[in-house]
């Protein structure tokens, strides 16, 4: 395993910046996740480590060699694309063994290699299969290993998951991330799923318009965003628009229009006294709290074992809550509350 560095990495098609310089460090054996909506970088920053685009400035290095003139080929990376790129004459042996025969691999090890990685995607069997005959799951899974069994430095993956549908998704999700704990490799993720990154990463970097807003763990930047955009991007929350009346840099006193009295929670890095800002509440903290705030039920979702409540304050403020469903109200009214352990106080972003 070997780790990847992006240092001061640019792109530029014409005048569009695509990519502003920034720096990311994946240690080895690390899965990160790029998550962001269309447009922000995400896949160019993928092509320029696969070596398919050449960045502006800036460089890239593998365990400290700098690869950023290598060929695609010179850098021994695993790639799976959207669409999968098999080859639909061939059987699902011959697409596996693909890369080794192009490296020159003696058939006895191309044999060897490819068995072995099959069963690791739980393809036992399907070698003599043709690719049509397969299910898109299966497909999925062909091209991962095809990807792996040439032993990539990095392997790389561009929303591979895109043309599943959702529950066999979530399936394949829990198997890739089964697959790496098991055999760990250097993974670079590109996906706009925020529940594919919470799922499957070590770490995420969210990106936004070329530039990488945050990174950390899913937990960190689920509970710790920097910013609205994060919050709105990671997860449903509550955001309430208002300004910032105090702060002493730990924690913030927020005033907004329409809530009664001023609400208290975790200060962010980036707010000003006076400045814009939101608080945020994610909606598993709203819970039914007796001597609370009153709010009537506007809206119930159900979800299975979650029931979504949209709830008005009374105020012309509304919140969601998730509550498990053998916890939710009967009634249409409900007191709720909130720790303010469990308020953040974010910039604003537009």
């Amino acid at each position: 395993m070997r780790g990847v560095a992006f240092s001061r990495i640019a792109k530029q098609f014409g005048q569009f910046h695509a990519i502003l310089p920034l720096d990311l460090t994946v240690a080895p054996g690390e899965f990160v996740s790029l998550l962001g909506p269309s447009g922000s970088g995400k896949t160019t920053l993928l092509n320029i480590c696969a070596g398919f685009e050449t960045p502006s400035s800036g460089t890239l290095a593998l365990d400290g060699t700098d690869i950023t003139s290598l060929s695609p080929r010179q850098r021994n990376i695993g790639m799976v694309f959207q669409n999968y790129a098999l080859f639909p004459h061939m059987s699902v042996f011959e697409n596996v063994a693909y890369g080794l025969c192009v490296r020159g691999i003696a058939e006895a090890d191309i044999a060897r290699r490819v068995e072995t990685v099959l069963a690791t995607v739980r393809l036992d069997g399907f070698g003599a299969r043709r690719i049509t005959s397969l299910s898109g799951g299966q497909q999925q899974r062909v091209a991962l290993a095809r990807a792996i069994v040439i032993e990539p430095d990095i392997l790389l993956m561009d929303e591979p998951l895109g043309a599943l549908d959702k529950q066999l998704r979530k399936d394949v999700q829990i198997e890739i991330r089964r697959m790496h704990l098991k055999q760990p490799r250097t993974t670079l993720y590109v996906t706009h799923d925020q529940e594919e990154a919470l799922v499957m990463s070590d770490r995420i970097a969210v990106m936004r318009a070329g530039r990488i807003v945050q990174i950390g763990t899913a937990q960190n930047l689920y509970s710790r965003p920097v910013d609205t955009f994060v919050a709105r991007f990671l997860g449903e929350s509550n955001l309430i628009p208002g300004r910032v009346a105090a702060t002493d840099g730990k924690s913030a006193r927020f005033e907004a229009t329409g809530i009664v009295g001023p609400l208290t929670g975790r200060a962010t890095p980036g707010i000003a006294v006076g400045g814009p800002a939101a608080a945020m509440i994610r909606p598993e903290h709203v819970r039914p709290t007796a001597g609370g705030r009153k709010a009537q039920i506007v809206e119930r979702v159900f979800l299975g074992e979650i029931v979504a409540l949209r709830l008005d304050l009374g105020d012309g403020t509304e919140l969601w809550s998730r509550l498990f469903s053998s916890d939710a109200p009967a009634g249409e009214t409900i007191e709720v509350g909130w720790s303010e352990d469990n308020v953040s106080i974010l910039p604003e972003t537009t």
